[in-house]
């Protein structure tokens, strides 16, 4: 899959080497390890998963020291067992060890997050349902956890609120209704600019059905409620269903025909996939 851009990377990863380095350093290593070792150490998954943020562990290491050699045998997207090789990094020892934990920090989150994605997008490969994120994500690492959703498999809802329209049940309450807030925000955007409406109920989606949208967020229905919405639909919207995702229930909600199902825990909860350095033999 494309890799992340530099720009979006090295801040991120300087920023996460500032917080741990401090004002003194490491000084654990710095002072136990000499200054003339060099190390060659293996990036190695513990568990079963997904891999995502490769980039950044890279990054972490040549920030720390541009001598440092990274040599990644299996890039984001890739399924792991516990004991493969995601990564050789060889170099100095100081900088390899003091950079360690930041880059099995990205690794191990991103790559949870992948896992994640792939847990559902697996269990609804069968449908033509797709599983999508939603804008709950960590402060500052959104574009990084949506990057681990679509090497999980999954594809991406819109990065920010400016995005797309995205008209919610606050929205349409202060609004004055459903209509008048579709008729607003038609009024309020450029041609190019995709309007979604979310609807609780089946009299909602009757409403927005009298002026269709691009898009319908059937929040919180029961699987037969969802199938009769994606019925009422009939192809004028793409569907897009939110609400109890799991992988386990993923099948069940796909079955009713939506196009796409959201699901905010697999960027703000998702496990950290267990990965760790260990030192060549």
């Amino acid at each position: 899959m494309k890799p992340l851009s530099p720009l979006l990377v090295e801040p991120l990863v300087r920023a996460a080497l500032l917080e741990d380095l401090g004002r003194a350093g490491d000084i654990t290593t710095d002072t136990v390890v000499p200054a003339d070792r060099r190390a060659s150490v293996r990036l190695v998954a513990r568990d079963p998963g997904v891999v995502a943020g490769t980039d950044l562990a890279a990054a972490a290491f040549r920030l720390v020291d541009p001598a440092i050699g990274v040599d990644v045998a299996l890039p984001d997207g890739s399924r792991v067992r516990p004991g493969d090789v995601v990564a050789t990094v060889s170099g100095p020892a100081r900088a390899v060890l003091t950079a360690e934990r930041v880059a099995l920090n990205f690794l191990g989150h991103l790559s949870g997050v992948a896992t994640a994605t792939a847990q559902i997008a697996d269990a609804i490969a069968h449908t033509t349902t797709r599983v999508t994120c939603t804008r709950k994500t960590t402060p500052g690492l959104r574009a990084l956890e949506k990057h681990a959703v679509v090497a999980g498999g999954g594809v991406n809802h819109r990065f920010g609120l400016d995005d797309a329209v995205l008209i919610k049940d606050n929205h349409i309450a202060l609004a004055g209704g459903v209509r008048e807030a579709i008729a607003r925000a038609r009024a309020g955007v450029g041609h190019l600019v995709k309007i979604e409406v979310e609807v609780d109920t089946l009299d909602q989606l009757r409403e927005v059905l009298t002026d269709p949208v691009d898009a319908v967020l059937l929040d919180n229905m029961t699987p037969e409620t969802l199938r009769e919405a994606v019925e009422l639909v009939a192809g004028r919207m793409v569907t897009e269903a939110s609400g109890r995702l799991t992988a386990e229930t993923a099948p069940v909600i796909a079955a009713t025909g939506v196009d796409l199902m959201s699901a905010g825990w697999i960027t703000h909860s998702a496990p950290v996939l267990d990965l760790g350095l260990d030192v060549a033999d």
